[in-house]
This record gives structure tokens, sequence and C-alpha cells, in this order.
């Protein structure tokens, strides 16, 4: 009887810990690299996980660098061959946290946090702060952020060639839906 008592204790405190995540599989990033009368160079990767610590504000992201699309199969292609070179560096990840994060105060108006952290891209790792903008909607977290990265940090080489037609800093911009599980 012991043995079940402390087994149900164990499941329970088990559940408890895991129901304080809250993490979508189809949260949204976009990019935008164009510069101004030129080409569009934008993607968007509508399959990114990522999770949300409740009890302690860690914030985690993956994105498979494959599944951005754009509005160009030839853009896509090259995004993926020359620039990321997704098949030796096949996810981006971002591990962070969200400073003074207090899943009691969410309310339906957005509250904005910082957030900071480690971003990878093509294999590299830099870190990075930023805002992120957090609204509680139907039971769901609505996470929204905007930021800038630099092609050069992250070690992606954009050809002479063609290097008029990109953008020096990149804008990011993310967009989750997150639910308890």
């Amino acid at each position: 009887m012991k043995k079940f008592a402390v087994l149900t204790m164990c499941l329970f405190v088990g559940s408890l810990t895991f129901s304080q995540k809250m993490m979508t599989r189809s949260g949204e990033i976009k990019f935008d690299a164009s510069v101004p009368n030129m080409v569009e160079v934008a993607g968007i990767n509508s399959t990114v996980s990522c999770i949300l610590d409740e009890t302690t504000g860690d914030f985690v992201a993956l994105a498979l660098v494959k599944a951005f699309k754009f509005k160009a199969p030839l853009m896509e292609e090259h995004f993926n061959e020359n620039y990321m070179e997704s098949s030796q560096f096949p996810k981006s990840t971002f591990k962070g946290k969200i400073a003074n994060f207090d899943a009691s105060k969410l309310s339906s108006s957005k509250t904005v946090y910082d957030l900071e952290g480690d971003l990878t891209i093509h294999g590299v790792t830099k870190k990075i702060k930023t805002k992120i903008s957090l609204a509680l909607n139907a039971g769901k977290v609505n996470a929204i952020s905007n930021f800038t990265v630099k092609a050069q940090d992250y070690k992606i080489e954009i050809p002479s060639l063609v290097k008029e037609k990109f953008a020096e800093n990149i804008k990011i911009a993310i967009n989750f839906v997150l639910e308890g599980k």
C-alpha cells in the first residue's frame, strides 16, 4: 500500500510540474532581409516549437531551417543551400529567460517583459536581449517579439555579387500561441 501511495504522489507531482509548461508546435517566425526598392528577401516558418515554463520564466524555441517558406522557390533553395547550409545546420534555437515573469499577473492586455538568452543560428550562438509582449487570451498565452540580427554575426556569408540586395540588419518577428499541456 505504501508503494502505491508513493507512486500516486510521484505521478501527481510529475503531472503538476508538467502542467506548468505552456507550449506550441505551430509558432511562427518571420524574417525580412529586404532592402527598399529591391527584390523581397523574406521567409516564414509556421512550424516552430516553443515552451514557456510558467514557474521559472524559462523560454525555449526551436525552428527547423528547411521549414522556412518563400514566395519564390528558387530563393528558398538558395536560402537552404547557399546561405543557411541547412543540411549542415538543420535547426536554429533560442534558450533564455523572461525576466521578472509572473504567470499570475498575465491578463488580456499585453505586458512587456525583457527576454534574454542564447540564439543559435548557422551553428553560432550569440547572447541577445530583447522585449517580449505576453497576453492571456482564452487560457492561451500570446507571445510576440521583434528584434534584429546581422548575418555576419552568425557567419552567414552573402556573396558580394548580391550583397547589396540584402539588408545588413535582418528583422526577426516571432508570434507564438502557447497552451498548457
